[in-house]
């Protein structure tokens, strides 16, 4: 019999287990690919690209917490932790993660993923996947949970690919998936995985 990954999405199953189940594939691809490196690895950038796996992790903290907060409900993603008011068009000040360490890169993200499952969980037992949220275009429409949850996994998919880059400069990691046995080396390890075997 084939050993299943616990963060693969399953076989056969609802619209909101399919979206959820590949968002924590991508979210767990993604923690691979940034996972056990020091503050050299994680401030490794490409040629002329400031992007960098700590970069990521910051900005993809933020954007879990802004998704899950400020999109969600209409409330600051985070006093102490994000000022959004500073943020800029092309997000420098998330892209720019070198004066952290790399424990606070991995505690940033893995208390931010963690916030949000949580947050997903009571919102889908207030209105599902079709629920209004806060966010909206301006003139009274509002998004539902679902648009959400697509934005995210898109997010995901998009800095996964840029990971992947990454990491291959920083030590010759390759791969779409972590191997079955791996579990994070660095951060709060299994914090942000539910029902992952010990």
């Amino acid at each position: 019999m084939t050993k299943i990954a616990p963060w693969e999405p399953p076989l056969a199953s609802s619209e909101l287990d399919h979206l959820v189940g590949a968002l924590d594939r991508l979210r767990t691809t993604f923690r691979w690919k940034a996972d056990g490196l020091d503050s050299a690895g994680l401030d490794q950038h490409i040629g002329d690209s400031a992007l960098t796996l700590g970069g990521l992790l910051k900005h993809l903290a933020a954007v879990e917490d802004t998704t899950f907060r400020w999109k969600l409900a209409g409330q600051h993603p985070g006093e102490g932790i994000w000022q959004p008011e500073t943020w800029g068009e092309n997000d420098q000040e998330l892209l720019s993660a070198v004066h952290d360490t790399p424990e606070q890169l991995y505690a940033a993200w893995d208390g931010a993923v963690s916030r949000s499952r949580d947050r997903l969980e009571a919102a889908l037992a207030a209105g599902g996947l079709d629920g209004q949220v806060h966010d909206g275009d301006g003139a009274g429409n509002h998004a539902n949970l679902r648009r959400l949850l697509f934005d995210l996994v898109e997010e995901y998919g998009r800095h996964t690919g840029h990971a992947d880059l990454l990491r291959e400069v920083v030590d010759g990691r390759v791969g779409e998936d972590p191997p079955l046995d791996w579990r994070p080396q660095s951060g709060s390890p299994l914090s942000w995985i539910r029902d992952w075997p010990e």
